[in-house]
């Protein structure tokens, strides 16, 4: 019956001719198409399509029959022969449909699916889509980043493989619609660079082969993760990504004119839509080129040999930020590793310090202290610790110092603060040790840096447990400090300020200590007092309890931070001691030179 019906309305339609058709024809013929393929009549329906007569119907109605056509292959449930039909259906669709309504079919069926039917679909529909594309002479440029626009935008929806075992299972596909995507785009950057007259139409194609490029950068290319260099060759996402950093360079933009274009008032892109969304929308595609480059190694042989690495590393450190920012654990360690190619290029203290009045270079160090205090992962921790103190050393005396001064200020973390008080201990000691002063890590200017570590920062009422790691940095400092430089010769300028010292260090914290003392050993006689009934109780720190826990566990606890405080006694008593015996030897050594 839906055969009959199909012919019925071929036959009408024959009579009436291509510019008499009606909307309704056009219902009619889908609704009849579509029965054909529900009720199984899909060898009949293909003969139709065949048959030469039906043509010009078949072009200007076909396309409706693309959607069911397509429906029916994702489904996976037809024979082997049915399936051979439908593609012979899909094949002829193409072959004759309007190629510009076939385009809007097209693009509404990649735009439907969700999960894993995505991929599915676009794999399906590259082939039949770049056909249609490469039919349309007006506009294509137009049609070409329509579709690449829309594939971009289903593939972003999937997820990116983390793990090795994830990429080869490739669950989702989207490793598959890489590779057939950089063979969907191929012949399109052909084109472009066949063009030797650079028509507008060849410009217009450019700049949507660009964006495409740029948005592929960001997603999937900045959460990827790549194999061994071993396993290179069989890694999809690297061969992704070198083919697109080829396209890059055959539309006209390799990296190593981003380099050189870089800092520059002169925008690097000419389009009017990159240049209002560049630091936005770009960022994060710029800092997944950087990597790609310099970290894989991708295409590294295009760079001049001329740059230095200061150079390099300047061109970096924006794109390292973008990357400490994130915090997808499949993006941000990508910082870290760009900022550790770059750091091992250069040699120790040659960083001087006015690079610091860049940006970048204060919120990259920043960037890691948030990855250390913040991050659940311990490697990457640690090897944002690693990377902070391969910075410290690649700065110059100045440089190190002006970035300890910003740390102490802004990390407002105990055990940061504690780091950075060790390496300026450690600089203290480089100075100390030269035969000439280090007037950064000497005399006045350190006296300005003292003042902020040799203080509490509430006064007798600070934390102590929370600050526990600071306070002891800060004591072993003092410490050194007393027995390194003496009172006559006060190298460091300490002898001079040990009163403000002892009032703005000392004392409170001698203060703070019993009040802190106190509290514990009251939560402690509480904690055996309630230790008779089985009940959990809570224990209060700093005005604030902590998580209900058995009493036992809470013993624990409170002695364990007694423990701290008599720590800290021990030290604060070492050092007023070592204090004592210094300024009583100096006064007798006054006194016998008189």
């Amino acid at each position: 019956m839906a055969v009959e019906e199909l012919q019925s309305i071929i036959k009408r339609c024959q009579i009436l001719g291509e510019q008499n058709f009606k909307e309704d024809d056009f219902g009619l013929f889908q609704i009849a198409g579509q029965r054909c393929i529900e009720e199984g009549h899909i060898d009949q329906l293909l003969e139709i399509m065949q048959n030469e007569k039906n043509k010009v119907i078949i072009k200007h109605m076909g396309w409706n029959l693309v959607g069911p056509v397509v429906r029916c292959l994702l489904k996976n449930d037809k024979e082997d022969d049915e399936r051979k039909v439908y593609f012979l259906m899909l094949d002829l669709l193409v072959k004759l449909c309007n190629p510009k309504e076939l385009l809007l079919g097209l693009l509404e069926l990649i735009e439907e699916p969700s999960g894993k039917q995505i991929s599915q679909i676009i794999l399906l529909l590259l082939q039949p889509l770049q056909t249609v594309i490469q039919k349309l002479h007006n506009n294509k440029a137009y049609s070409v980043g329509l579709a690449l626009s829309a594939l971009w935008s289903q593939l972003s929806l999937l997820p990116v493989p983390y793990l090795k075992e994830h990429v080869q299972t490739d669950e989702y596909g989207l490793c598959q619609c890489c590779k057939a995507l950089i063979e969907f785009t191929k012949p399109f950057v052909e084109e472009v660079i066949e063009d030797k007259e650079n028509s507008l139409e060849n410009e217009k194609l450019k700049d949507e082969l660009l964006k495409f490029c740029f948005k592929s950068l960001k997603c999937p290319l900045l959460k990827a993760q790549f194999l061994e260099q071993s396993e290179a060759g069989n890694d999809p996402f690297r061969c992704f990504a070198s083919e697109i950093i080829c396209f890059l360079s055959a539309i006209g933009h390799p990296f190593s004119k981003m380099i050189f274009n870089h800092g520059r008032k002169k925008r690097t892109w000419d389009y009017l839509e990159f240049e209002e969304e560049e630091d936005k929308q770009l960022a994060d595609s710029m800092a997944s080129l950087a990597y790609l480059v310099f970290v894989q190694g991708i295409s590294i042989d295009q760079l001049p040999m001329v740059l230095s690495p200061l150079y390099l590393l300047q061109f970096n450190m924006g794109h390292i930020d973008v990357f400490l920012q994130r915090t997808e654990e499949s993006v941000f360690p990508k910082g870290l590793d760009l900022l550790e190619n770059g750091l091992l290029r250069i040699e120790d203290n040659s960083l001087l310090y006015h690079y610091l009045e860049i940006k970048s270079f204060l919120a990259v160090p920043q960037g890691l202290v948030k990855v250390m205090t913040l991050c659940p992962i311990e490697t990457l921790r640690k090897k944002s610790l690693a990377m902070l103190q391969l910075y410290i050393n690649k700065l110059d005396s100045q440089g190190k110092y002006t970035l300890f001064r910003c740390l102490l200020n802004t990390s407002n973390h105990s055990g940061v603060e504690a780091f950075i008080i060790q390496n300026i201990k450690n600089q203290i000691d480089t100075s100390l040790k030269r035969t000439y002063n280090n007037k950064w890590f000497t005399g006045p200017q350190l006296i300005s840096l003292l003042d902020l570590v040799l203080s509490l920062p509430d006064g007798a009422e600070t934390d102590l447990l929370q600050n526990s790691d600071r306070i002891m940095a800060s004591l072993n400092l003092l410490r050194y400090l007393v027995i390194k430089d003496n009172e006559n010769d006060n190298q460091t300028g300490l002898w001079t300020e040990l009163g403000k010292i002892e009032n703005n260090f000392l004392k409170p914290l001698h203060t703070g200590l019993n009040m802190s003392k106190a509290h514990y050993e009251a939560e402690i006689k509480k904690n055996q007092e309630v230790q008779k009934s089985e009940d959990l109780c809570s224990i209060t720190i700093g005005g604030e309890d902590l998580p209900k826990m058995p009493p036992e566990m809470q013993l624990k606890v409170l002695h364990s931070a007694l423990f701290t405080f008599d720590l800290i006694e021990s030290v604060l008593a070492r050092v007023e001691e070592l204090i004592e015996i210094k300024t009583k030897a100096t006064s007798e050594e006054n006194i016998g030179i008189k």
